[in-house]
């Protein structure tokens, strides 16, 4: 397993989110450093743990999380990076009290 070092550099400064909603949020960054593990497969880390992966497929690029749960295809393999960034950000509180309200009235 080779560690090439793909166009988004691993020591690139941390990708800056902005919030969902208008409510008071912290800022919340995810840093994701992606290494080239064959000529096909570039693996991501967050701050040193394992973060998911991209495997090109013919012209498709597909992504999988931290748990090999497959997130989805992409034509470009900026478009299938930023969909594992975005996989790995955190729920807003706002969506977290609306997925609460829906299971409590489930109850």
């Amino acid at each position: 397993m080779s560690s090439i070092h793909t166009s988004a550099r691993s020591d690139a400064p941390a990708l800056r989110l902005a919030p969902l909603s208008q409510e008071p949020q912290t800022e919340q960054i995810t840093d994701l450093s992606w290494r080239q593990a064959d000529e096909d497969v570039f693996v991501a880390t967050n701050r040193g743990e394992y973060a998911g992966f991209v495997s090109v497929e013919q012209n498709v690029h597909v992504v999988h999380d931290s748990h090999s749960r497959r997130i989805g295809s992409y034509p470009t393999l900026a478009a299938a990076r930023q969909a594992l960034v975005d996989a790995t950000r955190p729920p807003s509180r706002r969506r977290e009290r609306l997925r609460r309200r829906i299971l409590e009235r489930r109850r």
